[in-house]
């Protein structure tokens, strides 16, 4: 199995395993989508949002001495969107009903999002370890 396969299974499970998560989608910290199971959004733009407001909370755990960045979670009116750190190389987005355990989706969110980042980051060291040398590295949670 591919990757890419396998990290779609993983957003698979993860949508089992977590009721009210309406999408999941992995992407690379530059925006491009590695594999989603998002129905009714568009991936790319939300790959795109993900890389953008990535930087920023790069920044931001920088500045304020907070350290590596980990995750993000934004509350609207109708729900929520999580990002948790995948690896070195990826992010995984949340997309949750507002009636959403939300700490289901942390402790689950992480989990795969440990996951992914093992995969990516794996299948990337197989192409050219000294690609994955230079990447910016967020940092994954351990479980």
């Amino acid at each position: 199995m591919s990757a890419e396969a396998e990290v779609l299974d993983e957003l698979h499970r993860l949508r089992a395993r977590v009721p009210l998560l309406t999408g999941a989608l992995a992407a690379s910290i530059d925006g491009l989508v590695l594999a989603q199971d998002t129905p009714g959004v568009e991936a790319e733009g939300v790959a795109a949002l993900t890389a953008a407001s990535l930087g920023v909370s790069l920044r931001m755990a920088e500045v304020t001495g907070r350290g590596e960045f980990r995750e993000l979670l934004v509350r609207g009116e109708r729900g929520y969107v999580a990002t948790y750190a995948a690896g070195g190389s990826a992010v995984l987005t949340l997309l949750a009903g507002e009636r959403v355990n939300v700490g289901r989706l942390h402790l689950e969110g992480r989990r795969s999002g440990a996951r992914i980042g093992e995969l990516v980051d794996g299948a990337l060291e197989r192409v050219d370890p000294r690609e994955t040398a230079r990447s910016p590295r967020p940092a994954t949670e351990r479980t």
